[in-house]
Formats: C-alpha cells, structure tokens, sequence
C-alpha cells in the first residue's frame, strides 16, 4: 500500500455518549490530524435482544427517539472533533448513526480503516481485569490495527513502548511505534522478554539471543526514522509483564495481536490481552490487514 492510499484510510472511532468514549474520541481526533486522515466517527444504535417481547408484533422501543439520539451523539462528537482537529491541521469529518451492534458496525468499518478506535471502559482499579466487550471483541476481530484508550491521564511527553518477540505481528508493531514515535518527538523503548521455561541453555546465551533478536527486528528504522531515540530492553521476564513494566509514564504501548506462538487465524493472543487489560496507557494492537 502506497502512502498516498494509506493517507486517504480513515481512522474510525466508535462512541456511544458515554464519558469513556469521549477520551476515545479526543484520542482519535488528534491522530487522525497528526496523520492527516480522515476521521470517520460512528454510533451504533443497537436494539437489544430484551426490548422484543413473546408473542407481540413489535419492538418495545422507540426508534424515533433512538435515531433522535444518535443524531445528538454524532453532531455533537462532530463539532467536538472538528475544533479540535483544527488546532493541528483540517481534516475531513464525518459523523454517522447506524442500525446495528457495536461490535458488527466497528468490525465492517475496519476493512477500509486505516485504525479503529475504541475506549476501553474500564472501571478505576478493576481496569486490569475488565475490558468492555466492544473493545475486547475488536480487538480480537478487527481487520487493521486497533487502538484501546483508557480513561488515564496520557503523558505527553512519555516514551512510545512496543512490544518485540520477532513474528510478523510484531514487525507491524514495530513499524507504527517508530512512526508515532518520529511524529509525537519522543524516545521509543523496544522491548524483549526471554525465558528458561522448556530450554536447558545457559542465561547468559538465551540473553545474548534475545539481544540479537531484537537488533535484527529494529535493523533498518534507525536510517528511516534517525530522529527518534531507540532504549532496548532485553530482559527476562514474561514478555507482557515486562512490556507493562517498562510502559510506567508512557503515552502509547504497540504490540502486535499474537506473537511466534500465533497462527494466521488466532484473534488474539495471550501477551496482547495481558497487555490491554493491564495497561493504563492507549494500547495500539497491530493485527494483520483483511486479505480479500
């Protein structure tokens, strides 16, 4: 893909009227400007399944306050996104309310998306072990890259972290970590976490293989993006739990959404969701493009 056509791929946000999904939106906002792409903000009106009663020949709703609503959402979230884009470049807005589930509306719209945004919903300290079921289900399902936005205070000018382990997942990670990092002006921590489980090889060799690893898998960004700062991080340890260490004060971790373990149709994979329900910065998860 050219990136003249990667330009032109929309970043699609989801928001609901909810507070979470302003942060979502905010974030969205600023990186669809920084990226010069346009922002395509929707509202999924969906019926749930307990508004049909047995036996009656309508829905127990009312559909007019319904799209009534949704129109309030998006005009309001388009006006929102529209001043705040211009402070950083214009860019293209549109806001739109669609019939359907959240998760069907995001997952459709992700075929053409240059990144799908969503909020995370967490809930204070049960963060790390809840996700709202929208942002867990695209993440596991989208067909681009998706970014999880906590309600967390972002530290602008922390490091951009990602995640390493050499799997094509993780190239893709590593390709949008230095670009954010090139264009937010910050330092990129790259990490890689080994471990003895199953291998009867010394430390100090496994160490010197990760090292290589992780040499090999940054070869080459160090000439397209030699503004940007590199800090490795090679360390023994759970590769989520050593991501999340190192991730203390940053404003964006990448990883990729399954790792050497993965195969082509796993939706995600175990550090990847360790990663998003520990995390208390946005989350970027690289996940291979739709192949139609």
């Amino acid at each position: 893909m050219s990136p003249h056509e990667n330009q032109k791929q929309p970043v699609v946000v989801g928001v609901d009227g909810s507070q979470e999904s302003r942060f979502a939106l905010r974030w969205a906002t600023e990186f669809a400007a920084h990226h010069r792409a346009p922002l395509n903000i929707v509202f999924a009106m969906e019926i749930p399944a307990d508004y049909y009663g047995p036996g009656l020949a309508g829905p127990l709703y009312d559909p007019v306050a319904l799209h009534r609503y949704g129109k309030e959402v998006t005009d309001e979230a388009a006006a929102e996104a529209s001043a705040s884009a211009a402070a950083i470049a214009e860019i293209p807005v549109s806001a739109t309310a669609v019939e359907g589930s959240a998760v069907a509306v995001l997952r459709s719209r992700s075929a053409s998306a240059r990144l799908v945004v969503v909020g995370s919903r967490g809930l204070g300290a049960l963060r790390r072990t809840l996700l709202g079921s929208v942002s867990t289900s695209i993440a596991r399902h989208a067909d681009c890259p998706v970014a999880v936005i906590p309600e967390a205070l972002v530290h602008a000018d922390g490091p951009v972290v990602v995640g390493v382990d050499g799997s094509e997942c993780s190239v893709d990670a590593i390709g949008i970590a230095f670009d954010e990092a090139a264009r937010r002006g910050v330092r990129l921590v790259a990490v890689n976490a080994w471990s003895e489980f199953y291998r009867y090889e010394a430390r100090s060799t496994m160490q010197t293989e990760a090292e290589a690893l992780l040499s090999e898998s940054l070869a080459g960004y160090a000439e397209k993006y030699p503004e940007v700062q590199v800090d490795r991080v090679v360390v023994e340890d759970r590769p989520a739990r050593a991501v999340l260490h190192a991730s203390e004060g940053a404003q964006l971790i990448v990883v990729g959404s399954h790792g050497r373990g993965g195969f082509a149709g796993m939706t995600l994979g175990s550090v990847a969701q360790a990663v998003l329900h520990g995390a208390e910065s946005p989350v970027i998860i690289a996940r291979p493009r739709a192949r139609h």
